[in-house]
């Protein structure tokens, strides 16, 4: 009895399951074929062509959104994603959490990069670091002392114009 009820069964579901196998392949070669005529995507296409593509398929919003950087703090998957921001920085002192791991540096990175990804031509986004020291917002990182590396240079010149500069600086900041 059991087999006649699968031989009933049987034919219809085969014709099910091949006509949806069939459906998958064709679907997955139509969007394969799609996929190559995105010349942005394709790394084989000339630069100044895959640029063109790309900003002949953006939005305004998303035009404004790639040429905005935020800092860390304002930053969240949903922002980027919402907002289409092309970068995200650290200021000094800016940090994921306190005695921040490099780990916990590249989940927060990760986290921003996954709204920049999910969006509707998946830019993805720069990340910045106010590092010229070292990244020294990183728990037990390296930190390299300023005037350690310009004495490395052995260049009594460039150190001299250095320390120019950074009399410059603080002379315009304070006026």
């Amino acid at each position: 009895m059991v087999v006649v009820e699968m031989a009933k069964v049987f034919p219809p579901l085969m014709g099910f399951l091949v006509f949806f196998c069939l459906f998958v392949v064709v679907m997955g070669r139509e969007a394969a074929v799609e996929n190559y005529s995105i010349k942005y995507k394709d790394p084989n296409q000339p630069l100044n062509v895959r640029v063109n593509d790309l900003l002949k398929r953006m939005s305004l919003e998303e035009k404004i959104g790639q040429m905005t950087q935020i800092e860390r703090g304002d930053a969240s998957k949903e922002i980027m994603h919402k907002y289409f921001i092309g970068s995200v920085y650290s200021e000094g002192g800016s940090v994921p959490g306190p005695q921040a791991s490099a780990q916990a540096w590249i989940n927060m990175v990760n986290e921003f990069q996954a709204g920049s990804v999910s969006t509707r031509l998946g830019i993805p986004m720069i990340y910045g670091i106010d590092a010229i020291h070292g990244h020294n917002t990183a728990f037990n990182s390296t930190v390299f002392p300023h005037n350690i590396g310009l004495g490395a240079t052995r260049s009594a010149l460039f150190t001299s114009y250095s320390s120019i500069a950074k009399f410059f600086c603080v002379l315009i900041l304070t006026i």
